[in-house]
């Protein structure tokens, strides 16, 4: 039995957040109806495509194990196919522009009068405040949340990364946010409103920068590379280049082969704990006793030179021996993995983090599976559905409609055009 068994979502989401958010419910055996608009259906289907005239990979990888129904929500006969849905569902969930259910007419209240065990979630660009309006996309949302300002080097602009930390990251912040008010639900009987916004989820993940912007106040963060370089710090938090951003000083240094490979690299922490060892396998056994070297604080202001001498251990060997020779010591380290190399992984394949699946259109294309691993319930990824593929089984089979009220829908063009 899967973890969800038995939760019927309505899933009004769009483009990322959002799926991200239904797809993991529905990986743990939601039933997830995404209701689509008839002949264009969710937009990133046609965008960067890479085949024509077929699902790109951006809506597959965002859509899997969900059932697509086509509904026209202006028409009046697809109004009413709706209130039906939103009786039957448990959770209902978007991602629309602020005030677009309202507009609708299924606005909380609404929603309340329909089903009082329903839960709405929604993900919005921010909470309420002077912003609650505003469209959020998701390099705004890593700007306002403060990732892009804490992220890149000193020297150069604010930088985004390719991390998905506002879409995703929001959309996994609400995926909890429901199976909280579920539980909630279990107890008490209602339903509730569950909000995740795009600057708040960031903002959460930027937890340890605002850590640091209060420790700032009260003196220079000395793990910072700047320190070392004797680089004066302004009054909030700065960009920190490649450092851990713990107390434990890293790096990213380059490997051999780096003039030709882009991702000819490793990240090094020098842990203070394996320090003799690191000392040892790049041949500066000297550094153990020199009390220039030999504690933690007595290196923060020699860190540049450090990481310059390990990186000229590293430079005559490939990320991987590398890893070889450090793990077994305890250096903790890890190899720069291009998406190429993720992508050939066997153990990730092994264990369902990379999953390939067949689509009758496209064929067979790898994915991201289920990040998150039960025991007794292990998530399958089935493919993502076609633009209202499963109009029909849900009308009869969910809603209980007969093949004539089918027909009588799909002629009053509630599907779309009859």
């Amino acid at each position: 039995m899967k973890a969800l068994e038995g939760v019927r979502i309505l899933d009004f989401t769009h483009v990322q957040s959002g799926p991200t958010c239904t797809q993991l419910l529905a990986w743990f055996g939601a039933d997830c109806i995404k209701v689509e608009r008839p002949g264009v259906g969710d937009a990133t289907r046609g965008q960067l495509r890479d085949i024509p005239d077929v699902d790109s990979l951006y809506f597959t990888m965002l859509n899997h194990n969900k059932r697509s129904i086509t509904l026209n929500t202006k028409n009046e006969t697809g109004k009413s196919v709706l209130e039906r849905l939103v009786k039957t569902c448990d959770v209902l969930v978007e991602n629309f522009a602020p005030g677009a259910l309202d507009r609708m007419g299924f606005g909380w209240e609404r929603i309340q009068e329909l089903n009082p065990r329903m839960i709405m979630a929604s993900v919005k660009g921010f909470g309420p405040g002077p912003y609650e309006d505003c469209k959020v996309y998701e390099n705004v949302a890593q700007c306002t949340g403060g990732a892009a300002s804490t992220t890149g080097f000193l020297d150069g602009p604010p930088t985004v990364t390719g991390a998905q930390v506002g879409d995703s990251g929001t959309g996994l912040h609400l995926a909890l946010g429901i199976v909280t008010a579920l539980y909630h639900r279990e107890k008490t009987g209602r339903g509730q409103r569950v909000l995740a916004a795009m600057q708040d989820g960031v903002l959460n993940l930027c937890r340890v920068k605002l850590r640091d912007q209060q420790r700032l106040e009260r003196g220079p963060l000395t793990e910072y590379s700047q320190y070392g370089l004797g680089v004066p710090f302004s009054d909030a938090t700065p960009r920190a280049g490649n450092d851990s951003g713990g107390g434990q000083p890293g790096w990213i240094l380059k490997c051999k082969g780096w003039e030709t490979d882009p991702n000819a690299y490793v990240y090094f922490i020098t842990q203070a704990a394996v320090w003799q060892r690191i000392c040892d396998i790049i041949g500066k056994p000297e550094w153990k006793e020199d009390p220039g070297y030999a504690k933690p604080e007595a290196r923060l202001d020699k860190l540049n030179h450090i990481f310059e001498t390990i990186e000229g251990w590293t430079r005559t060997k490939t990320k991987f021996e590398v890893m070889d020779i450090c793990n077994p010591m305890d250096i903790p380290c890890g190899p720069i993995l291009s998406m190429k190399e993720l992508a050939e992984e066997p153990s990730l394949r092994e264990t369902g983090t990379v999953v390939e699946v067949d689509h009758p259109a496209r064929g067979k294309y790898l994915t991201v599976g289920c990040p998150i691993k039960l025991s007794e319930s292990p998530a399958e990824v089935t493919r993502s559905p076609l633009l209202g593929e499963h109009t029909t089984e849900i009308l009869s089979e969910v809603l209980g409609y007969s093949a004539a009220e089918v027909d009588d829908i799909r002629a009053s063009g509630a599907l779309g055009k009859p």
